[in-house]
């Protein structure tokens, strides 16, 4: 390449670095709409932009729109790969104040001693729109993406059939939440609820409406209607933090979110509770709803008298196992039965409770012979298949080998015409001593002994004991918040013992019972928790450090308070109810 080529090629490159430049420096005042069509109630957002640091800036008149906002000023100022990169802008909020076409002037500015002027632009305004693009804030685009759901599994039961209620979060992709927890929980009245535990909250993708959310599961419920007819479920209520995405940036150029609270609400649901048909309804129907297996069987059937023996009436399946009551055997009269105790295995699901329950009798036989035991038969209603299912156990006959017969020798004990005389020797009353040995008491006096000298000086003794006692009364009359504390405590003792001699009808029992265990916890904590639901005071007693078991087994007292206001409870339910009383609350004596 000759010597004239390569100047020629060097001035074209030197003359375009130079243009580039001069673009570069080039000074460039523009105007910026939002929109060049919106309706009368919406915002035009106005920005006059340049890219060198201007002086004296004036801006148009704005003609037949009023400023809602401004002049805000803003300044950018980067470096990229070695290039600086500057802007500033004056932005403007508008309301139109009439419909039309209108212009938006020309606005100037003083930039290296020279003036500079945007373009004029055209501006349509039209009829009022439904939601205004533009007056969109953080709270409604947190309304907009933010969704609390109450899933019911089944929106038709049966009575006492179970359903569930999982509450889920939707939450928008253009939005997140950073924190939330809830304001009030629902008591889900007319029902029976066991409350499944949401170990870990995990995020998974779903839709709603139609569109794109992650949704997360914050609570799960079964609930076992106890009353036919349209009940309603309350709905469970949230304070979220959320963090909106806005159009400005750092400096970093990452997004600038705003954060906002607010309260959504899963809402009522209803609820339409079916009845039981009447039509088939067993006599001994007890209220089982479900799908049920039932037996009962012996330890053994084969033993001695005075021997003891296990019979088990057992409950097994799906359905609602906490809530009817078992049958009981029709056992001989011959027989000695102990109260039986109550087991239960009983987990519960989304689907419902499923397991066993179980009475055990024990069971002592006095004399030989063979004793039968009936069959007995329990019934329960299937809701898939709506009817009524009835099943009878097998007979069994125990057979007691050795020990004495009873007066009929057919195992029966004998009735008062089989009675026999008692024959009567001359020597069974030899026990009775009719010749005591007793000795003369002697001649003592008071006067002048040891008890006569203490009786004596017994006052002046009493003076110092008095003197304390009185001081002591005083101190007790002056502790205002123990003796609170004491009349709770009485009070406990007074409903217990009012629920201890209640046992057997079913509503006074427990109203005591529920009232002895408020009572308890006012003596012990100096609070009104009479108006607390049962997760508060499950949170109070975590927060007092008592232990779990002990935790459990108080809110299970009061949910069986609860529960016996609409299920049938038996006689050993409420014993076991009341030893459990007093065994937690010796428990919580011990950690409180």
């Amino acid at each position: 390449m000759s010597i004239k080529k390569y100047i020629s090629l060097f001035s074209m490159l030197f003359l375009a670095f130079g243009l580039s430049a001069q673009d570069d420096d080039a000074v460039t005042f523009e105007l910026r709409l939002s929109k060049e069509k919106l309706g009368i109630n919406e915002r035009l957002r106005v920005e006059f932009v340049m890219n060198k640091n201007g002086d004296n800036f004036t801006p148009p008149d704005f003609e037949d729109f009023r400023v809602l906002m401004g002049p805000s000023t803003q300044i950018s100022n980067s470096w990229v790969n070695g290039v600086r990169s500057y802007e500033q802008s004056f932005t403007y909020f508008l309301q139109p104040t009439a419909q039309g076409t209108f212009t938006i002037k020309q606005a100037t500015v003083e930039i290296s001693g020279e003036i500079y002027k945007t373009a004029t632009k055209k501006v349509t305004v039209g009829p009022a729109v439904d939601k205004p693009s533009d007056e969109k804030t953080a709270d409604d685009v947190a309304d907009e993406s933010l969704h609390l759901v109450a899933e019911v599994s089944k929106a038709s039961p049966y009575l006492n059939e179970a359903i569930s209620v999982v509450y889920k979060l939707y939450v928008s992709p253009n939005i997140s939440v950073s924190n939330y927890h809830p304001l009030d929980n629902p008591k889900y009245n007319n029902f029976w609820s066991q409350d499944i535990p949401v170990s870990r909250l995990s995020a998974e993708n779903g839709t709603y409406k139609g569109k794109p959310y992650r949704y997360v599961v914050l609570k799960r419920v079964v609930l076992y209607p106890q009353k036919a007819g349209k009940l309603e479920i309350e709905p469970l209520s949230l304070e979220v933090t959320v963090d909106v995405p806005t159009n400005k940036r750092d400096f970093f150029g990452q997004r600038i979110f705003t954060q906002t609270n607010k309260t959504v609400s899963a809402g009522n649901r209803t609820i339409q509770v079916k009845a039981l048909p009447t039509a088939g309804k067993p006599a001994n129907f007890s209220g089982a709803v479900g799908n049920f297996g039932f037996s009962v069987t012996t330890s053994k059937t084969n033993l001695n008298a005075s021997e003891s023996l296990q019979a088990k009436v057992e409950v097994s399946g799906k359905g609602n196992l906490k809530l009817f009551q078992l049958p009981e055997p029709n056992l001989p009269s011959s027989l000695e039965v102990y109260e039986p105790e109550f087991e239960e295995s009983v987990r519960t699901t989304l689907s419902g409770s499923q397991g066993k329950v179980s009475n055990n009798y024990t069971i002592v036989p006095s004399f030989r012979g063979k004793y039968p035991i009936p069959s007995i038969s329990f019934s329960y209603f299937d809701p898939k298949t709506e009817k009524y299912n009835t099943i009878n156990s097998k007979e069994i006959v125990i057979n007691v080998m050795k020990g004495p017969n009873n007066a009929s020798g057919d195992g029966v004990i004998p009735s008062a015409g089989n009675r026999q005389k008692v024959q009567v020797t001359g020597d069974q009353f030899n026990f009775i001593k009719l010749k005591p040995n007793l000795s003369a008491i002697g001649t003592n006096y008071f006067f002048g002994s040891t008890c006569f000298y203490l009786w004596l000086l017994l006052p002046l003794l009493l003076i110092p004991v008095a003197i304390l006692l009185r001081k002591k009364r005083e101190a007790i009359a002056g502790d205002v918040a123990g003796n609170r504390i004491k009349k709770a405590n009485r009070l406990a003792r007074k409903y217990l013992s009012t629920a201890k001699k209640a046992l057997g009808n079913k509503e006074a029992f427990y109203v005591a019972l529920e009232k002895g265990l408020h009572n308890y916890l006012k003596a012990k904590l100096k609070i009104e928790t009479s108006e607390f639901s049962k997760d508060k005071i499950a949170s109070l007693l975590i927060q007092k450090q008592v232990d779990d078991a002990t935790k459990d087994g108080f809110i299970g007292l009061l949910k069986n308070c609860e529960m016996a206001r609409y299920s049938p409870f038996s006689d050993v339910q409420m014993q076991q109810d009341y030893d459990k009383a007093s065994e937690v609350i010796s428990q919580m004596d011990k950690q409180l």
